[in-house]
């Protein structure tokens, strides 16, 4: 528990002037209550006697006590005589002390109360007794026989007299009287005594005796230790205070106090100058002799109003030093600190370099060059020893300093401090360039303008990271002192923190480079002839590293076309060699003719497959997640039909420039397995566009998918437009300035094959009807003007139809189709797959589709959902060609 605080000297001087205050106001009561008591009592006293003796000398007194009854005569006359009177009692009584007369009737008759022999001794008495109306003041005074002459014998006594209760309220009604005088005066006492303790309060702070003394004593001994000169001026100028260290280092003498500033001798005239004024001084430094002193002064206002001022000196001689030293080694630190977070900002090699150059003008440096190794600039690291350096980053305070430019390729000679410091790894000062032959001899004619521009100081420093040199980083110094061993180490940090930045820009180039080559060589170069479709297409590789996006077009048998964009998760060379993987995959699975959902299921297990196979080395080979849009158009029946595997939806574009984003089944992203794929069909008149797209076209960091869908749509908005003015319309609406993500932009305009190039015809189920669908097909051909495909046609509808009809089932049909090539289609109800094999010798049959991959570019067969489709393609060239 904390002791208390001492009671202050103007609080015990207020508690003392209070108490006497109270012990007078107290007697000053006392003696009045007192005084008033005697004055009442006293007055009660005669006032009784009065009474008692004018009643006793009263006429008729006598005659009434010598009546038969004397109490009927008397008791009403004291009665009204009592009241007129003012007292409480009027007893009249013989000489033996029986009552006449009593306020109380009950009374009379009986003895009186009180004493009554001095009475009858011819006395006036007066006594305090308790009588039948309580206690009582009373005076009994004789009745003498002879009304004229006091004494002689007495006939009877009178007695009157006041209760002690009206005695004290008479002093009560007094009291209140006497009290305010006391309060009002012990109030006046008290308001003087707070007076003058509030002002003993204000000049002794509040404090005690004891305390008072240990402040003082406090005070000296703060006052003249600590290292800090104080000193005390009046508003004449005159010194009231200066401690020990304020006269030490003004050089004061001991009695400086009570002077005036101006008779002060060893003090400074500037610093006299600064007391006098009794200005407001805020660190501000002034030599004294050999010293720097720091002062700061401020005027004192004891009373609201200046009345000198009050000054601290401190001696800042040898901070002064440690200062400067200080401040330069926090702007080293600043310096690296900035070069830590400003080098470096890009994955560009030439950027960080000029980062680098940046960075120390102009406060390490006046100039700084950045030479690169050539190899390092293509993302490779230098293998000869010795390597030309191509200046990559330029900085400095002018322009116009005659360095070597930017650009410039310098193959430095071994006298020179740039060649030394690439063979020793290790950073040279050049404190004067004037001096340097070395440094001469590598362009003298430069080297001379240089010194003339003013140049004087260089520090080169080899660039390395992980032990391989990258290159060389020139420091120059034309207006701030030369260089210096301190200099020298910082930059050294300097070049060491950026040689990993521009190495790790050097490794990024170098897998940028490659990933980029490895995905041009995976996506389609030069799109595929064909006549279903009018295309245009773009891709941007994402500034981070190249991703996985993709597209294609794959020609398909029967005018038709197969249009498809994926996205593979992820950057790099995983992505675009898993992107290789899957484009090669559709690839396979379209040359089997699949419907769109049917191929994506096909390819949704083949990413399981590749998900849970492992590499040698144990490290898993997933494709990490994957999605794919797979539509085929048919430009015959002019209908596309179209699955997705988790990717956006495509948009269609109406010949009158109506935008529509269908509907359709999203499906799941390839890889997750047990979802199934739905396919859409959508009628596309010929002039319409089909856009396919990427996420990375239409999400950005500065907006949403459905931003995009909306700046998508309103590009898009427009007819007549060829494929390639559709690109770049999107491209300039919604292209991001550095795309995060890769975008792959597919636009394919439909086209119609004319009915009158296409021939269909129902067969009927029968052999015999083989020779006559061979004529009508003949004819049809000699009306196009391809008799010269008529024997080959003939020998393959031959074949087809008679398989169709002995192996299949009905309905029959076979179309023909006149676009780049001659197609021949059968159809029938059946789903049994043809199969090519060789026949031996000794058959009769079996020669029939080898035949007919014989007569054709190419056969195949595709399934529907009424049986399939035997088709054959024959250039139109003609069978020798063929």
């Amino acid at each position: 528990m904390s002791q208390k605080r001492p009671r202050s000297v103007a609080r015990q001087v207020f508690v003392l002037q209070v108490a006497i205050v109270v012990l007078l106001a107290a007697g000053a009561v006392l003696a009045l209550v007192l005084q008033s008591r005697h004055d009442v009592d006293r007055e009660a006293r005669t006032r009784s006697v009065a009474v008692a003796q004018t009643f006793a000398h009263s006429l008729g007194l006598r005659q009434a006590l010598q009546a038969p009854d004397p109490s009927k005569i008397l008791q009403p006359l004291t009665e009204v005589t009592r009241k007129d009177a003012g007292v409480d009692f009027i007893v009249v009584m013989n000489d033996r002390g029986i009552r006449y007369t009593h306020p109380l009737p009950d009374r009379i008759g009986k003895r009186f109360v009180g004493t009554i022999a001095p009475s009858l001794a011819g006395q006036v008495y007066t006594e305090s007794v308790k009588g039948p109306l309580g206690q009582e003041i009373q005076a009994v005074v004789p009745v003498f026989a002879d009304p004229y002459k006091d004494g002689g014998p007495v006939v009877g006594l009178v007695s009157a007299g006041l209760t002690v209760k009206n005695v004290t309220g008479v002093f009560q009604r007094q009291l209140p009287l006497i009290l305010g005088t006391s309060a009002v005066a012990l109030a006046l006492a008290t308001a003087g005594a707070a007076l003058i303790s509030r002002r003993l309060r204000r000049q002794t702070r509040g404090l005690g005796p004891l305390e008072m003394t240990r402040m003082y004593e406090h005070h000296d001994a703060v006052l003249h230790s600590v290292r800090e000169g104080v000193l005390i001026t009046d508003g004449g100028g005159r010194l009231l205070l200066a401690n020990d260290e304020a006269k030490r280092l003004l050089r004061l003498p001991p009695d400086a106090e009570g002077q005036h500033i101006r008779e002060l001798s060893g003090l400074d005239r500037q610093m006299a100058d600064l007391l006098l004024s009794g200005r407001v001084a805020t660190d501000e430094v002034h030599e004294a002799g050999d010293r720097l002193l720091v002062v700061n002064q401020r005027p004192t206002r004891p009373r609201g109003r200046p009345e000198g001022t009050a000054v601290t000196i401190r001696d800042s001689t040898e901070m002064q030093v440690l200062s400067t030293r200080a401040e330069a080694a926090r702007k080293r630190l600043r310096l690296l600190y900035d070069a830590g977070v400003g080098v470096g900002t890009t994955l560009d090699v030439k950027q960080t370099a000029q980062e680098l150059a940046d960075v120390a003008v102009p406060r390490f440096a006046d100039f700084v060059t950045v030479d690169l190794a050539e190899p390092v600039l293509l993302g490779d690291e230098p293998t000869s020893v010795k390597i030309d350096l191509r200046r990559t980053g330029v900085s400095g305070i002018r322009e116009d300093v005659p360095l070597y430019p930017r650009g410039r390729l310098i193959d430095f000679l071994p006298s020179t401090p740039q060649a030394r410091g690439l063979n020793s790894g290790r950073a040279e000062l050049v404190t004067d360039l004037n001096e340097a032959p070395g440094w001469h001899a590598q362009d003298p004619p430069r080297a001379r303008a240089i010194i003339d521009y003013g140049v004087h100081s260089l520090i080169t420093a080899p660039l390395k990271a992980r032990g391989v040199v990258l290159g060389v980083v020139n420091f120059w110094r034309s207006e701030k002192e030369p260089f210096d061993e301190e200099d020298l180490t910082v930059a050294e940090e300097l070049v060491a923190r950026a040689g990993v930045s521009i190495d790790n820009a050097r490794r990024y180039t170098r897998e940028h480079a490659l990933a980029v080559t490895l995905q041009r060589s995976l996506l389609p170069r030069d799109l595929p002839e064909q006549s279903a479709v009018e295309v245009a297409h773009y891709y941007l590789p994402a500034q981070s590293g190249v991703g996985g996006d993709w597209f294609d077009v794959i020609p398909l048998p029967g005018a038709r076309v197969a249009l498809v964009v994926g996205d593979v998760v992820g950057h790099g060379l995983h992505a675009a060699a898993a992107m290789g993987r899957l484009r090669t995959a559709v690839l396979n699975f379209s040359s089997l003719d699949l419907p769109p959902d049917e191929l994506l299921a096909r390819l949704d297990d083949l990413v399981q497959y590749i998900d849970q196979s492992v590499d040698g080395d144990g490290v898993e080979g997933g494709l990490i997640g994957a999605t794919c849009l797979y539509a085929v158009y048919d430009a015959v029946t002019q209908r596309c039909t179209v699955a997705r595997a988790g990717h956006m939806p495509p948009a269609v574009v109406r010949p009158d420039g109506t935008v529509e984003i269908p509907e359709l089944p999203a499906g799941a992203p390839l890889g997750l397995g047990g979802f199934p794929f739905e396919s859409a069909e959508l009628d596309l008149s010929e002039g319409t566009q089909l856009v396919l797209y990427t996420d990375g076209l239409i999400e950005d960091r500065a907006r949403d998918i459905d931003e995009g869908l909306a700046r998508l749509r309103a590009a898009l908005a427009h007819a007549d437009r060829r494929p390639e003015e559709t690109c770049r319309a999107v491209l300039e609406q919604l292209l991001p300035v550095r795309a995060r993500d890769d975008v792959a932009l597919l636009v394919a305009r439909t086209s119609a094959l004319p009915p009158e190039r296409i021939a269909e015809w129902e067969v009927p189920f029968e052999p015999s009807a083989v020779g006559a669908m061979r004529a009508v097909a003949m004819e049809k051909l000699e009306e196009w003007g391809l008799g010269e495909l008529a024997f080959g046609t003939e020998l393959v509808l031959s074949e087809l139809i008679t398989n169709a009809i002995r192996h299949g089932a009905e309905p029959v049909r076979v179309r023909l189709l006149h676009d780049r090539v001659l197609t021949c289609e059968v159809f029938d109800g059946s789903s049994s797959s043809p199969r090519l094999h060789y026949a031996k010798t000794t058959d009769e049959g079996g020669r029939g589709l080898f035949l007919v991959a014989q007569l054709s570019r190419r056969w195949g067969a595709r399934y529907t959902p009424e049986g399939k489709v035997i088709w054959s393609e024959q250039s139109l060239s003609g069978p020798e060609e063929t």
